[in-house]
């Protein structure tokens, strides 16, 4: 079996790409942060998503030897001139560590506030993601490859569902919008493989499964 690092201890994230992957190479298996050796993890400083996920993949080769996929992911707000963006895992302050669900309450809560006299017409947004994956080649050669995904949508007013992570509980997609603004499914209420089909992630995902696959059974 195959092998690829995915420099995340998202276990959501990796059961994610894992289930993506198997489309195009069933017997490739996608190991964490979790399942390698520690090393020091790049402090995520760029501004941009391509950035950070480029900084994390080439730490990833560099610590692990495995070809090495990383993203960086938040949600663009418009109301908020497209805040959280990168900082969407701490908007509300450093990520506190080993208690994902915590931060990400207060993340929901700071957003919910300031958004409290938004009125619906200007609640758009949109969940944005770059994949990068590097891996060796040559004689200390490393090939870089990065693709993006969006999901257009809305933040609604109260937290709904209870799967996803982060701010999924806040956002109705376009694909799963009701007829008024207070309808719709939130993608923390879609089941994983509703939410594969349109997410951010999921679409750079599917874009990047192929190569991932490619590279990796050509090894």
């Amino acid at each position: 079996m195959s092998k690829v690092f995915l420099a995340s201890r998202n276990v959501k994230k990796l059961e994610e790409m894992q289930r993506i992957l198997a489309e195009h190479a069933p017997d490739i298996e996608v190991l964490g942060l979790d399942d390698v050796d520690a090393y020091d993890e790049p402090v995520e400083d760029q501004p941009t998503f391509e950035g950070n996920a480029l900084l994390k993949a080439r730490a990833g080769v560099a610590a692990t030897g495995l070809p090495s996929l990383a993203d960086d992911s938040g949600l663009c707000v418009d109301a908020l001139n497209g805040m959280p963006g990168v900082l969407s895992a701490r908007w509300s302050g450093p990520p506190l560590p080993d208690q994902k669900d915590l931060t990400d309450e207060l993340n929901n809560e700071l957003l919910l506030a300031q958004l409290t006299d938004v009125p619906e017409e200007r609640r758009g947004a949109h969940f944005e993601c770059a994949v990068a994956f590097c891996y060796p080649v040559g004689a200390g050669g490393l090939s870089e490859h990065v693709v993006h995904g969006k999901m257009p949508g809305r933040v609604i007013r109260e937290m709904r569902g209870d799967g996803g992570f982060g701010y999924d509980v806040l956002f109705v997609a376009e694909e799963h919008s009701g007829v008024d603004h207070g309808a719709g499914l939130t993608s923390a209420q879609l089941s994983a493989e509703e939410k594969d089909k349109i997410s951010h992630r999921g679409r750079a995902l599917r874009e990047i499964a192929p190569l991932v696959g490619d590279v990796l059974t050509g090894l």
